[in-house]
């Protein structure tokens, strides 16, 4: 069963993957309203509706009905500079966001989490991406899904060595460790918020890629 949302929450409209995404949405004629709060202001767009600052100070003051939420945050060790800075964001900032979604009535929260997260992984970046799913998973939404993808390809505003290096390498790896395009993934993030389904789905990279083509 599909369904046709009409007001969506953005959170991390800036980044890579949130931009393709962005796009997407108000493109589609059967979303009326993208609520987006960013760092930075957004393109004006007549269905957008864009904060600015930070997020933790705004999810406070965001209103109106909210049908579906995507999460679309995450940073690196590098950008964030600590360990405790990097879990700020990638756990705890994600988990606020999806509280204030739930309480503006979403039903179904799209997360991007990350190939081989878990709360066991040895990993630290592995294991906080395993430790917000499982926090997200206490939350008891109605529909939660988290996309798994493996390392994100597409020209970013920040170059990113490690990614710079390793992307034509991902390009070359079956199965779900095979590299995804940022477009690709934004375009799966879509087709499965259209899709009604109850509980929790985990969406691992090579599906996301089929999905996404």
């Amino acid at each position: 069963m599909y369904l046709t949302p009409q007001h969506i929450l953005l959170a991390g409209a800036t980044g890579l993957t949130g931009e393709h995404l962005l796009d997407r949405l108000l493109s589609e004629p059967t979303v009326s309203r993208v609520l987006a709060p960013s760092r930075r202001p957004l393109a004006p767009h007549s269905h957008l509706e864009n904060p600015v600052g930070e997020l933790a100070d705004i999810l406070p003051t965001l209103g109106g009905r909210v049908d579906i939420a995507f999460c679309c945050l995450g940073s690196t060790l590098k950008q964030a500079g600590s360990q405790g800075a990097f879990h700020a964001i990638d756990h705890d900032l994600v988990v606020a966001f999806a509280d204030r979604a739930r309480e503006l009535g979403a039903r179904h929260l799209l997360v991007i989490s990350a190939v081989d997260a878990s709360p066991d992984a040895s990993a630290f970046y592995n294991r906080v991406k395993g430790e917000m799913e499982e926090s997200l998973k206490s939350q008891n939404w109605p529909q939660l899904t988290l996309a798994r993808p493996s390392l994100l390809l597409g020209q970013r505003q920040e170059t990113r060595l490690v990614e710079q290096l390793a992307g034509p390498l991902s390009r070359l790896i079956p199965g779900k460790y095979h590299g995804i395009e940022a477009s690709h993934l934004a375009r799966a993030l879509w087709r499965l918020a259209l899709e009604e389904q109850e509980g929790v789905r985990t969406v691992e990279s090579d599906e996301l890629r089929r999905l996404g083509r």
